[in-house]
């Protein structure tokens, strides 16, 4: 068994993210790091995106950025501009290629399969394996995602559609996200925001196809990449140990009302490279507990009343967008959040807050 000053459990995005920050800034010159990770090989499996509120490490690996977005319901349409805030999509592909060829580099790093390979008695360890409640009645954000092409040129690759309503609801919250890459290619994703206990809305094949066809009246067209996944709208129940740091979803940084994880990611892997000589006695990053609290009366008022949710969203986004932008990306000061809370029903939200 090897020994090794470090190891990371779960080379996915928090793990890697860490990783590449860590040996950018030099801190394996001297020092060993072990990456564990069981998957056979690294190819495009997954899209992430978020408006740009902070520099990262990866604008080469984003795929395209776009500075309009749309919110749909059967009442409105509302078009938004993030001019300040690019709305980015990472593709998962190119982040792999990068990070994996640059720590290869790197003699000190090793990747292994099965962490009984290792010793991990006098490690510290980086965890981004999450210790999830297998109970599917929590609440999550499960969704299905096809990238098509088609012939002709359809789509405005200028603005991407966040949110569309104007699909089935089946008694729970149901939308469904467009990024245009091309004038001829597009990812289309049906998401839900629901527990996983009802196998009657993960057709998703057939929802996306009826998107395709009957909403967006495309006839011909080929699916070149599918991606699939559930985010937990739920903390997991990870403890903290003795030289132990969670990160990722595993150490709290989804957002839980949206899911969003990825820059969160990239402020915690900053964080623990600007304290890595003293580890042993640093304090936990944490997403702001005013999110946190927020999130959950939010939770509460979609899971009681998913008929009203998309009124409510599309409500949220009547204020201007770099304060939404800011709101949903953890930058939002008081005043920002005040005028967020505002567009919200009062008599809902005070009810999920005292009941």
């Amino acid at each position: 068994m090897k020994d090794f000053d470090y190891i990371i459990i779960g080379g996915g995005c928090a793990g890697l993210s860490l990783a590449y920050e860590l040996n950018l800034y030099k801190k394996f010159e001297n020092r060993t790091l072990a990456i564990i990770e069981p998957r056979e090989e690294y190819k495009r499996d997954k899209t992430w995106s978020f408006w740009k509120v902070i520099d990262h490490n990866f604008d080469d690996c984003v795929k395209k950025s776009w500075d309009n977005f749309t919110i749909n319901s059967k009442y409105e349409t509302q078009h938004l501009q993030c001019n300040h805030f690019p709305y980015q999509s990472i593709d998962s592909g190119l982040f792999y290629s990068k990070i994996i060829n640059e720590l290869k580099k790197n003699k000190n790093i090793g990747f292994f399969k099965d962490i009984k390979e290792i010793n991990i008695n006098n490690s510290f360890i980086f965890n981004s394996v999450p210790t999830i409640n297998k109970n599917i009645e929590n609440l999550w954000q499960h969704f299905c995602g096809v990238e098509i092409q088609t012939k002709n040129d359809i789509f405005d690759n200028k603005i991407i559609n966040l949110m569309d309503f104007n699909c089935d609801q089946r008694d729970s919250v149901h939308f469904f996200y467009t990024l245009p890459f091309e004038k001829n290619k597009a990812l289309i994703e049906t998401t839900w925001l629901s527990n996983m206990t009802d196998d009657t809305i993960m057709d998703y094949d057939e929802q996306i196809r009826e998107y395709i066809e009957q909403n967006l009246k495309i006839k011909n067209y080929d699916i070149i990449f599918k991606e699939q996944g559930a985010i937990p709208l739920f903390t997991p129940k990870n403890i903290n140990e003795k030289n132990k740091i969670n990160i990722g979803t595993a150490g709290g940084m989804t957002r839980l009302s949206t899911g969003y994880t990825f820059l969160n990611i990239q402020e915690h892997s900053k964080y623990i490279r600007e304290n890595f000589d003293n580890l042993k006695k640093l304090k936990s990053f944490k997403i702001q507990s005013k999110y946190k609290f927020l999130d959950q009366v939010f939770l509460k008022v979609l899971e009681r009343n998913p008929k009203i949710m998309p009124k409510i969203f599309c409500d949220m986004f009547k204020v201007k967008a770099n304060t939404v932008i800011k709101f949903l990306s953890n930058k939002s000061n008081f005043i920002e959040d005040i005028s967020i809370i505002l567009k919200m029903p009062k008599s809902t939200f005070i009810k999920a807050l005292f009941y």
